[in-house]
């Protein structure tokens, strides 16, 4: 697909109506495109300029642009749910994806992170994918290449789970993203395959996963103390001196968990930290107050 300059044959063009209702389309020569206002032929697109407005058989005008990324995920076809924008945004600036990066993903879903981190990287870096089902892996693969116009050559798709033996060589990976249901149970090969400094990131849905998946990345021993946050969206309508939020927002969609790679042979000094009372109940067992424990 092209980025810039007219719009071309196997172009992705974004058609957006008077509504703010979007289409997305794959142009080809001699192609129509069908509305319930109307059709419109995709040979009047071809060579016009990007932001070109068309207009249907009906007289309803439309916006053709390329579609951004955000959109694109947000429009693709769905296995798995995917990662949002505004997650996938977070990943690549906390987990630090930069161009040439080595970077395993675990849980490919429908590709909508998979195309983040490609971009992030760019063509100097590498992206193992995992995905444990192949069905979704087919379409992660149909995703992806439908918007770099191909597979991009710098991208693996691996149908399994995350294992250090699968992913190759120990310790030759700058990041780890775990995209699934359990990550805590690949945090010890997660480890294997981090260089020291290296960052891995967890995205869960629930409160119950992002205790488990702290709690053992603590338990490991080979990571800095965890960043676990969670990141809202409002909207808000300006229209003259109606401004206000949006009665709808992008609330809660997952948590976000990172934690950099020690040395190998390493231990971090206990992070000193007061728990609440009755945090963790194991340490009362054996005699330790809330107060002990936070200074030991």
């Amino acid at each position: 697909m092209t980025t810039r300059g007219p719009f071309a044959a196997g172009d992705l063009v974004q058609l957006t109506d008077p509504k703010g209702r979007m289409h997305q389309i794959l142009l080809q020569p001699g192609g129509t495109f069908h509305t319930h206002r109307g059709s419109l032929r995709h040979d009047d697109l071809i060579g016009a300029p990007e932001g070109s407005v068309i207009t249907a058989t009906s007289g309803t005008a439309y916006v053709a642009l390329r579609p951004l990324l955000a959109d694109y995920t947000l429009a693709m076809k769905r296995g798995a749910t995917i990662v949002y924008p505004k997650d996938a945004a977070q990943i690549v600036a906390y987990a630090d994806v930069f161009p040439g990066a080595r970077v395993i993903e675990a849980g490919a879903g429908s590709g909508a992170l998979s195309c983040w981190l490609l971009r992030a990287l760019g063509s100097a870096g590498q992206l193992v994918s995992f995905e444990a089902r192949a069905d979704f892996a087919e379409i992660a693969r149909a995703n992806v290449s439908r918007f770099y116009g191909g597979p991009p050559p710098h991208w693996q798709l691996r149908v399994g789970e995350l294992s250090a033996a699968a992913a190759g060589e120990p310790a030759s990976f700058d990041r780890v993203i775990l995209d699934m249901l359990a990550p805590w149970e690949c945090v010890p090969d997660a480890a294997l395959t981090l260089i020291p400094g290296g960052l891995i990131c967890c995205y869960v849905a629930t409160t119950t996963q992002l205790s488990r998946v702290v709690e053992e990345l603590r338990a490991h021993g080979g990571f800095v103390e965890p960043a676990a946050w969670e990141t809202l969206v409002r909207g808000w309508h300006v229209d003259g001196l109606a401004v206000r939020p949006d009665h709808r927002m992008i609330g809660h969609t997952g948590f976000l968990v990172t934690a950099r790679r020690l040395a190998d042979g390493v231990t971090a000094p206990p992070r000193r930290r007061r728990p609440a009372k009755g945090a963790h109940p194991e340490a009362a067992g054996l005699g330790i107050t809330e107060g002990q424990e936070a200074t030991e």
